[in-house]
């Protein structure tokens, strides 16, 4: 986790938590909500990356905690244990109380603005945490009576901080390491203590998965990551989803549909129309305050007229069909200046 100096404004919809006190509390009667709610650490020192600012480090040109809020979009309520910044979601900003108190800490004054049973905990530095990782936690916590369920990293190891957990069960162990730590300690009675101290004392079920673990500890962790994304396989998903974040799109198409469109568009018309037809496509999408289906049905007209474009230039001889029009797109055989 990473200390740092808040950059600027909390951007619309970010909530300044009133009360980020570290000691666990039950929520109000009646207050609990269907789904989950997340709670995200991206408080600590940093000392591997000589305190620079992690959670605002970039991995396929998105901060790394937009890219674990992006994962959590499904909870109800994110709550964000750190001071506040600009983040892509809106978010419910806490801090434990003193700052830099440890995870333990940081976890009770991010659990006091949750209401739902099912609670994610993950770290700030995950740059390949994704829905569907989340979506697994859940369904294994769901399915069994453990207290959690967590991802094992590549090595086998626990990996506390990208989990799910019952929050009855946290409320408890939080409640129970404070009031044996309370009598003779001075300041606030988790700051300081280690995650292990509140796994040792839960049931855990274990999920394998070293890519969605994976987190960002060193230089040369984040170098991987931003290797990784730009492998073949990764990098379109990965810069289809960072330019929807940059343009404040959250819409899910099918992106065969459109390389289909470009694909046909670019071969039976000329190469230029390609990225110009799927641009139409979009805005005629917009205009019709549509959805994925608005999107998938302008993609069909788009390509269905491609292949009529297509089946012309192929009637008209072997001249267009060798791709005369992407030569000279604007003219015609009297005006060519070679006719």
């Amino acid at each position: 986790m990473t200390a740092y100096e808040p950059v600027g404004a909390p951007r619309a919809g970010s909530d300044p938590a009133p009360d980020a006190g570290a000691g666990p509390v039950d929520p109000a009667p009646g207050s609990g909500r269907a789904g989950y709610d997340a709670v995200v650490l991206a408080g600590g020192a940093a000392r591997r990356l000589g305190g620079a600012d992690k959670p605002g480090l970039r991995v396929g040109g998105r901060a790394l905690l937009d890219r674990v809020l992006a994962a959590c979009a499904g909870a109800r309520t994110t709550v964000v244990v750190a001071e506040p910044r600009p983040t892509a979601r809106p978010v419910t900003w806490a801090r434990e109380d003193p700052p830099g108190g440890g995870p333990l800490a940081a976890l009770a004054a991010g659990l006091r603005h949750t209401s739902a049973e099912h609670v994610v905990v993950v770290s700030a530095d995950l740059p390949f945490l994704a829905g569907p990782a989340v979506e697994r936690l859940l369904s294994a916590l769901a399915a069994g009576d453990a207290d959690a369920a967590l991802l094992t990293d590549a090595d086998g190891r626990d990996q506390p901080l990208v989990a799910a957990y019952r929050a009855s069960a946290l409320r408890r162990e939080l409640t129970a390491l404070a009031r044996d730590r309370a009598e003779g300690a001075e300041g606030a009675p988790l700051t300081g203590l280690p995650l292990r101290r509140l796994t040792g004392a839960l049931r855990l079920t274990r999920l394998p998965d070293a890519v969605a673990s994976f987190d960002c500890d060193t230089w040369d962790d984040i170098a991987t990551a931003r290797a990784r994304i730009r492998e073949h396989g990764h990098v379109l998903d990965e810069w289809i989803t960072a330019a929807k974040d940059e343009l404040g799109i959250d819409l899910d198409v099918d992106t065969k549909v459109l390389l289909d469109l470009a694909r046909d568009a670019a071969h039976g018309v000329a190469r230029p129309a390609a990225p110009l037809t799927t641009f139409l496509v979009g805005y005629a999408a917009g205009r019709a305050q549509g959805g994925p289906e608005a999107v998938a049905e302008a993609a069909r007209k788009a390509a269905a007229l491609a292949l009529r474009w297509a089946e012309e230039s192929a009637d008209a001889g072997p001249a267009a069909a060798e791709g005369t029009p992407d030569a000279a797109p604007d003219a015609t055989p009297d005006t060519r200046p070679d006719a």
